[in-house]
């Protein structure tokens, strides 16, 4: 038996319909593979490929095939060891399928794994699928970038792309109808009095039927030269842009850089932005990102600066949210643009400052934006800023999030139930 394995290279994208069909059968492993690749990793190579492992158990399909039926005895030929009628005692521990580690065990159970890799997109792809930006509508037509190219009548120039030929072909029979419709009036006449000559009682007029067969094959052939088709009736389908409302959005992300913020609460809400970035960057196309960071003071950065200054001081968190809502103000009216804020901390600020952020957010804040989401990363009970945001989400059901993250496993699952796509009603 010979066995030929194709190593070329797959070109043209040729079984690229193929590997879709196969990524969307076992969707269910491959998301469960990106959460927890998602979790393990670092920062910085949040974004790369994964390896996928499937059961083999869950590889196989089902199919039809005719059984022997009924009860029946069967030795094979070449059977030396046993006879009709043996029974045949069940192998010594050991002797079953393996685990596939390749080393010697006391255990006959195993299940064989198959593994394939999944590259950056296809990673992203179901990392951020059924995610959305809660709440997104258009807005105004004001200096709007995005258009429509819609249908509006027929035109007698254009392009041959879009040459009408029914309608062209309609308005040249239409044009010859009404160029020889005197003339085929004229012929009509002509025949009819040519006809009762032929078929009358009296001797034809030779001279006059001669004049009139003339007179009919002059005008039959001043109809046959008019033109079949003309300049004048080719029509073309008219295109027109028109401008469409604009789902432009903003996303302001917030992080507490105190110093209750440990290292390690850092690198978690740096883990939550990042994701947050990357999906905001590969889902939308009209998405401007403000980061800032904060402690006593609040201060917009940079990507850079956001993700790896290491300024630290005390908490005083209404400084952020003003700073949001002058730059609000400022930059982004609610009527042009979708506006999302995201803040991370550990709940812990300045006791006479919480209720600061609360009047800050249910008198200036919230009537502006789409959603706001507050994450609370800590694995203590719950602290002073959450008790306050909890009047607020009470206030605003459908545009306020909370949630904790207590470990570095909780991040992706908060993510997604923070943007998780709703059903609307």
């Amino acid at each position: 038996m010979s066995i030929i394995i194709d190593r070329r290279l797959n070109g043209k994208n040729k079984s690229t319909v193929n590997r879709q069909r196969f990524l969307d059968r076992y969707r269910k492993h491959i998301k469960k593979a990106v959460s927890e690749a998602v979790n393990k990793r670092s920062i910085t190579d949040v974004e790369s490929g994964s390896e996928v492992t499937i059961p083999t158990k869950d590889l196989s399909e089902p199919h039809f095939s005719h059984g022997q039926g009924g009860r029946y005895k069967q030795v094979h030929p070449g059977n030396k060891e046993f006879v009709q009628g043996d029974r045949i005692k069940r192998p010594p521990g050991g002797g079953g399928r393996g685990s596939g580690s390749g080393k010697a065990g006391n255990s006959g159970d195993g299940m064989d794994e198959f593994t394939f890799q999944i590259n950056h997109e296809e990673f992203l792809s179901h990392m951020f699928d059924d995610l959305e930006l809660p709440n997104l509508v258009r807005k105004q037509l004001h200096e709007a970038t995005e258009y429509e190219t819609k249908n509006a009548g027929f035109t007698n120039e254009g392009s041959p792309d879009r040459l009408n030929i029914v309608r062209s072909l309609r308005s040249a029979h239409a044009r010859r109808i009404a160029l020889g419709g005197s003339s085929r009036k004229e012929i009509r006449a002509l025949k009819k009095e040519l006809r009762e000559m032929e078929v009358g009682p009296d001797e034809i007029d030779q001279k006059r039927a001669n004049e009139l067969r003339e007179e009919i094959k002059r005008l039959n052939g001043k109809l046959k030269k008019l033109p079949f088709i003309d300049d004048f009736d080719l029509k073309y389908n008219n295109r027109i842009r028109v401008p469409r409302p604009s789902n432009k959005a903003v996303m302001f992300c917030v992080m507490d850089v105190s110093g209750s913020m440990t290292q390690e609460i850092k690198d978690m809400a740096k883990r939550f932005f990042i994701l947050l970035y990357l999906f905001l960057q590969r889902n939308y196309k009209q998405i401007e990102v403000v980061f800032i960071r904060h402690h006593t003071a609040a201060k917009e950065v940079d990507e850079d600066d956001f993700f790896y200054s290491r300024e630290t001081g005390g908490t005083i968190v209404s400084s952020a949210l003003e700073m949001s809502r002058d730059i609000i103000n400022k930059r982004y009216s609610p009527s042009d643009w979708n506006i999302y804020i995201a803040q991370a901390s550990d709940g812990d600020n300045w006791e006479g400052d919480s209720s600061v952020c609360s009047k800050i957010l249910t008198e200036s804040i919230m009537s502006k934006v789409q959603y706001f989401s507050y994450v609370e990363i800590t694995d203590r009970a719950h602290q002073n800023l959450w008790r306050e945001y909890e009047s607020v989400a009470e206030q605003f059901p459908d545009h306020f999030a909370m949630q904790q993250i207590k470990t570095p496993e909780d991040i992706f699952p908060v993510f997604r139930r923070l943007f998780e796509k709703k059903e609307t009603a």
